[in-house]
C-alpha cells in the first residue's frame, strides 16, 4: 500500500469517522517516532492491551491508526467470544488476534505461526500482555496431514507455503492438522490466515468442522488460493457442506448478515441468529479511538 492509499484508508476507516484528524495525527507521530527509536514500541491496543510494533509492521500499526485494522472481523471476535471459550488463531503473525482474544476478552487461545522470526514477535506480545497462562503458541504450519512443508520467508505478513520451483528464500517448517492441534478441545471460533493454503488446512479439520462446538470460522476469501489452483468457490463448498453459512458482520449494529461479505474475508457461521444475539449481549471494548 503506497502512502496515498494508506492515508485514504486511515481517513476512510469507519472507526475514524468522527476523528479523522486525530487518526492522521497518530499516523504522523508514529512515522516520526518509528524512525528515531532504536527498539520496538508497545502501542496501545484494546482494553489496556498493547502490541510491540516497529517500522514496517503494517497490520500492527494499522491497529494504532484505526483502533481495529479489520473492524468487522476483529469486532466479531471481541463480541462473539466469551472468557470460557477457546479461540484458534491460525496464521497469527505477531499476534493481533491472539492478544485481542486472550487479552481483551480473556478467552483461551491456541496460536499458530510457522515462521520462527515472526513467532518470536508473537511470543514477545504474549509475554508483554502477561498472557502465557491463556495462550498456547506453536511454531508450525497447518495442512491436510502432518509432515513438513517449505514456506516463503521474505514476504513479511504475506509469507506462505512455497510454490514448486519458486525463486524466493524459503524455510522448512513442520506442519500438523487442525484436528491434531485441537484434539483436546474444540475451538469456539477459528481465525485462519494462511495465504492460499486454506483448502489443505480445512481438509485436515474434518472432525472440528463436524463438531457443533465450533461456531464460526473467519477465513480469507480473496482469491489467494488461485496460485495453488484453488478457487474461493471450493472453500465455500467445504464450509457449506459442514453446515456453515457465509456472513458479513456489522460491528456497530452487532448483526451477522447472511450474505457473502464484500470484504476480503468471510465469517462462516453455524447459527447466525444465535451468534448475533450473543454479540449484542457483549460489553463494549475500549479502543485507541473510542469504543465498540
Amino acid at each position: 500500500m503506497n502512502l496515498l492509499s494508506l492515508l485514504r484508508f486511515i481517513a476512510g476507516h469507519p472507526l475514524n469517522a468522527q476523528a479523522r484528524f486525530a487518526a492522521l495525527s497518530r499516523f504522523a507521530r508514529w512515522q516520526f517516532a518509528s524512525r528515531i527509536l532504536p527498539a520496538p514500541v508497545a502501542l496501545p491496543f484494546v482494553n489496556g492491551t498493547r502490541l510491540l510494533t516497529s517500522n514496517g509492521m503494517t497490520g500492527a500499526t494499522a491497529n494504532f491508526y484505526c483502533g481495529l485494522h479489520e473492524v468487522s472481523e476483529m469486532a466479531f471476535v471481541l463480541h462473539a467470544l466469551r472468557p470460557e471459550d477457546l479461540f484458534a488463531d491460525i496464521g497469527a503473525n505477531v499476534g493481533s488476534y491472539t492478544v485481542l482474544a486472550a487479552g481483551a476478552v480473556g478467552a483461551q487461545v491456541v496460536s499458530v505461526e510457522p515462521l520462527p522470526a515472526t513467532f518470536a514477535k508473537l511470543a514477545d506480545n504474549v509475554r508483554l500482555n502477561d498472557l502465557s497462562g491463556r495462550v498456547s503458541a506453536h511454531c508450525c504450519g497447518i495442512s491436510s496431514e502432518p509432515g513438513e512443508l517449505r514456506f516463503v520467508s521474505s514476504l513479511d505478513t504475506m509469507n506462505r507455503v512455497a510454490l514448486p520451483g519458486e525463486d524466493l528464500p524459503t524455510l522448512a517448517v513442520p506442519v500438523v492438522t487442525l484436528d491434531e492441534l485441537c484434539a483436546a478441545r474444540c475451538p469456539t471460533i477459528i481465525k485462519m490466515d494462511v495465504e492460499g493454503h486454506e483448502l489443505p488446512a480445512l481438509r485436515g479439520a474434518g472432525s472440528l468442522l463436524a463438531n457443533p462446538a465450533l461456531q464460526a470460522v473467519l477465513m480469507e476469501t480473496n482469491q489467494s488460493g488461485m496460485k495453488f489452483g484453488v478457487s474461493d468457490e471450493q472453500l465455500f463448498e467445504v464450509m457449506e457442506k459442514g453446515g456453515f453459512q457465509p456472513c458479513d458482520y456489522d460491528p456497530f449494529e452487532r448483526q451477522l448478515n447472511k450474505q457473502r461479505s464484500p470484504q476480503m474475508n468471510t465469517i462462516f457461521v453455524r447459527d447466525p441468529d444465535m451468534l448475533s444475539a450473543q454479540c449484542r449481549a457483549a460489553p463494549r471494548f475500549a479502543l485507541v479511538n473510542g469504543s465498540i
